[in-house]
């Protein structure tokens, strides 16, 4: 169990940066941000549950990991898919030109990222009694 509340420290961290991120106006890594705390609770849940954690940053992947073990996660796949849009682009300024059709985060993409870790974030915790 220790080692998925790791994965639930470090993802509140993620939080945490986001919204400085948002207050200093750089909205490319709130969504980054964002992206790797929900990747970070998605891991942590499977961990919580002795499953293997596997080597990937797509969250709709580990949505559909945890779908396995609740299937009450494949609610979630349509609110969180946006997450995987900002992996890359928000990363890597040589990022393919077009990944975001609509060019890098603003401060509305940026505002939906933080709402969307956040109901990961509570979606998670509420699967568990002793995490998050």
């Amino acid at each position: 169990m220790k080692e998925s509340n790791n994965w639930f420290e470090f993802a509140k961290e993620d939080l945490i940066v986001a919204h400085a991120s948002l207050e200093k106006g750089v909205y490319n890594q709130v969504c980054f941000h964002a992206h790797q705390g929900a990747e970070k609770m998605l891991k942590g849940y499977l961990a919580a549950k002795g499953k293997d954690v596997p080597k990937t940053h797509f969250i709709g992947v580990l949505l559909k990991l945890c779908a396995k073990v609740e299937q009450e996660f494949k609610e979630m796949i349509n609110v969180c898919i946006k997450l995987d849009d900002y992996y890359i682009p928000t990363r890597y300024p040589d990022a393919l030109p077009g990944i975001l059709a609509e060019g890098m985060p603003e401060k509305d993409d940026a505002e939906e990222a933080i709402s969307i870790l956040e109901e990961v974030m509570d979606f998670v915790t509420k699967k568990g009694e002793d995490y998050g």
